[in-house]
């Protein structure tokens, strides 16, 4: 569009923020770039977005609402009670790590216990965040 053989650079940025200054809003779609096809690749290939199951509009559409919901609660679990080291953890793994644990319910002297099959390591990253977590009492 601008091949004119000059070496100016155009750079156009579209946006509805009309109270932020344009040296500022370059800066802040900067920081952004990229982030939409992560978003994309998550949804799609991890959370099953990429495949409607049924021919229905109204169907698919909710099928992919319930993705993009499961999208923003594992973001905000991420961000919000677990380790920084998990931050850019793809939802297989969260699975793998956190909601997977393997374990066995015992009833013993007339209590139900639950024997849990990992690494304390775990036990214990899954029970700080669900002490660092704003959940109701």
């Amino acid at each position: 569009m601008f091949a004119d053989g000059s070496s100016m650079r155009h750079f156009a940025v579209l946006s509805d923020i009309w109270d932020c200054e344009p040296v500022k809003l370059i800066e802040w779609h900067r920081e952004k770039a990229g982030t939409i096809e992560r978003v994309r690749d998550v949804l799609k290939n991890d959370l099953a977005a990429g495949v409607l199951p049924a021919k229905y509009f109204g169907a698919n559409a909710a099928w992919f609402r319930l993705a993009v919901i499961a999208y923003n609660v594992l973001t905000a679990l991420k961000r919000l009670a677990l380790p920084a080291d998990l931050l850019t953890a793809r939802p297989k793994r969260l699975g793998f790590l956190i909601f997977d644990t393997a374990g066995r319910l015992v009833h013993h002297a007339r209590q139900l216990s639950s024997r849990l099959a990992t690494a304390l390591e775990r036990i214990t990253m899954c029970l700080e965040a669900v002490r660092i977590l704003p959940l109701p009492s």
